[in-house]
């Protein structure tokens, strides 16, 4: 059984920067990592994936220039770092592993997912 526990949510200032991370209390981690956010009222949406490797990810257009995941396998996490946040930012983020390497900009891809940590970013 696979769980995923968030970590580092929080507020700040518009400009500010935070670091969340993950991690994997499974056996393996050799799975494709992604990052999702949710803000009050929307749907789900994809912010970053990388792969086993590290050596491929994928961001969102809204987040290219100014968040960068990055993972550790030894410690079986993944991290999610975030500089220049904006109000727009704001929602509770998601770490989830991904089942399939097929639509991995999709929630369907991923078969577990974390709890969820609260980033809020004020004006």
């Amino acid at each position: 059984q696979v769980q995923l526990v968030e970590s580092g949510g929080g507020m700040v200032q518009a400009g500010g920067s935070l670091r969340l991370s993950c991690t994997s209390s499974g056996q393996t981690f050799s799975s494709v990592m992604a990052w999702f956010r949710q803000a009050p009222g929307k749907e789900r949406e994809f912010v970053a994936f990388i792969t086993w490797s590290g050596k491929q990810k994928d961001y969102a257009d809204s987040v290219k220039g100014r968040f960068t995941i990055s993972r550790d396998n030894v410690k079986k996490s993944v991290y999610l770092q975030m500089n220049s946040l904006k109000p727009d930012d704001t929602a509770v983020y998601y770490c989830a592993r991904a089942g399939t390497l097929v639509g991995l900009e999709t929630t369907q891809a991923y078969d577990h997912w974390g709890q969820g940590t609260r980033v809020t970013v004020s004006s």
